[in-house]
């Protein structure tokens, strides 16, 4: 039997559309991930004159939620290994919902902070819960791009975020102005994020817990029976057993697991994790994501058209990641992240020039004369191709394998740590940059970035292609065994 052969039968094995459905349940706190991330793209100089905010306190109200996001991230992952996936993305989305209603209803930043904050719990916790379950419910096969499909959400979120901006703004006029019931367009922009939370609650009473928390919680029963509706009884009791041979069942996973029996350090694996997630934001995505609208305006472009940009780049985002969903289990993680890492640094780098050639008239606004308007937008839109298809969802692919079933759950909430500190960091300055150093020696530091990230993946990332979780976490134990004992120790 040829290799695709055997690939077919593997996956056919599975009742496949039960498993694309149990993933794109979880995948639905991707899109709220992501319409929460792109709705504060239209709401940013609207907030800035409601609560009469300078560009630190504008800069901390957008940056507000990302450090909810890492104590969300945090605090699930290993609330997930003690009480379970499909509870705390229960939870998550009642959060959502929460934060949704109270950033919409605020009178000031600090109310308005206050309830970024709860979002961005629910955002950091989605952020981790999806990968992390659908990695343990999809076939090996298949799994890089059943997790891709987290990424696909996400980018769907911020575009759906982007054309409800908008949508909403064509209504009103602008962002500032009065819509339904006395509120103004902003509050309704936050709104708009109810519905969908809604349906998450729903639809998660409608799948089943993580058969890899359930057999490391000592209930391999409810285990097998998870696995036998979603492949075959004969298949899933060979798989129970090959997931008992990876965890130890008379300790549950907990944080200290990220500490090596063997060196007595943190496993190696795991600064490698915490790299892909910093990396990931340190070549400025998500300034892309959130300040959009005030970067096009600054660009020259007004209030309208820059919305409108964003929702050009939102269709760039789903297109591209689309382009990855096909590619990741064909040409491996590796190479998508490589040819991903060079991309941003050269997209990067024109936009640094054109923004640092520009222009700037006698109120300090930026021109870009000529053709240079568009020659920026697209080379902004090649950064976002590129992103979408490698780093974007690859980062959350790596992050939701790469580690072992012992430790799966701490060593995602260490990352999720990572990622939204490094979020928070970049959100948090780009505005400070802008003022002081401008558009141009601000995408210079991105892309620098970019060339760091490509030595680090050619450095340190391994490829996790095709490769079952329990395949990869005995050779990684076996691996540290060895280092060990070359070590002496």
């Amino acid at each position: 039997m040829s290799d695709q052969q055997q690939e077919s039968a593997h996956i056919e094995s599975y009742n496949l559309p039960k498993v694309i459905f149990l993933a794109f349940v979880a995948a639905i706190g991707g899109f709220l991930f992501g319409f929460d991330s792109g709705v504060i793209n239209g709401t940013v100089d609207a907030l800035q004159v409601a609560f009469d905010s300078d560009a630190t306190g504008t800069g901390f109200n957008v940056a507000s939620v990302l450090l909810g996001c890492v104590v969300g991230a945090f605090f699930a992952g290993t609330l997930a290994d003690r009480f379970g996936r499909k509870p705390m993305m229960l939870i998550a989305a009642v959060v959502f919902i929460i934060s949704a209603w109270g950033s919409g209803i605020s009178q000031g930043s600090v109310e308005f902070v206050i309830y970024r904050l709860i979002g961005g719990l629910a955002v950091g916790a989605a952020s981790i819960l999806a990968p992390l379950y659908i990695s343990e419910i999809a076939p090996s096969k298949i799994r890089g791009r059943l997790a891709t499909l987290q990424q696909l959400m996400i980018v769907v979120g911020l575009f759906v975020a982007f054309m409800s901006n908008y949508s909403l703004v064509g209504i009103s006029g602008g962002a500032e102005e009065e819509l339904w019931l006395g509120f103004q367009t902003w509050s309704w922009m936050f709104w708009a994020e109810i519905l969908p939370a809604f349906i998450f609650v729903i639809v998660l009473f409608f799948i089943p817990e993580s058969p890899r928390y359930l057999v490391a919680s000592n209930r391999s029963e409810k285990a097998l029976k998870v696995l036998s509706a979603i492949s075959n009884p004969a298949e899933a009791t060979v798989k129970v057993a090959d997931i008992k041979s990876t965890v130890r069942q008379d300790s549950r996973p907990k944080l200290s697991d990220l500490i090596s029996k063997y060196t007595g350090k943190i496993h190696p694996l795991v600064w490698v994790g915490i790299g892909i997630a910093v990396l990931q934001q340190f070549t400025g995505i998500n300034v892309i994501f959130y300040y959009g609208a005030t970067l096009w305006q600054a660009a020259g472009f007004a209030e309208a058209d820059a919305l409108l940009t964003n929702v050009i780049s939102g269709s760039v985002n789903i297109f591209f990641t689309i382009v990855a969903i096909v590619l990741i289990d064909k040409v491996g993680r590796k190479p998508l992240l490589l040819v991903g890492s060079i991309g941003q640094a050269v997209m990067l780098g024109v936009l640094a020039y054109l923004f640092g050639t520009a222009t700037v008239d006698s109120a300090n606004n930026l021109i870009l004369e000529g053709n240079n308007g568009t020659y920026a937008l697209i080379a902004a839109n090649g950064y976002i191709a590129f992103f979408a298809a490698s780093w974007g969802p690859v980062m959350w692919v790596m992050l939701g394998e790469m580690f072992p079933n012992q430790y799966r759950g701490a060593a995602l909430a260490v990352c999720g740590i990572a990622q939204w500190g490094s979020d928070f960091t970049i959100t948090m300055t780009f505005p400070i940059m802008l003022t002081y150093l401008g558009l141009g020696v601000s995408y210079g530091v991105y892309a620098l970035f970019g060339v760091l990230a490509y030595f680090f993946v050619r450095s340190f990332v391994k490829e996790t292609k095709g490769r079952s979780l329990e395949d990869m976490s005995r050779e990684q134990e076996e691996e540290e065994r060895k280092h060990a004992a070359q070590m002496g120790q």
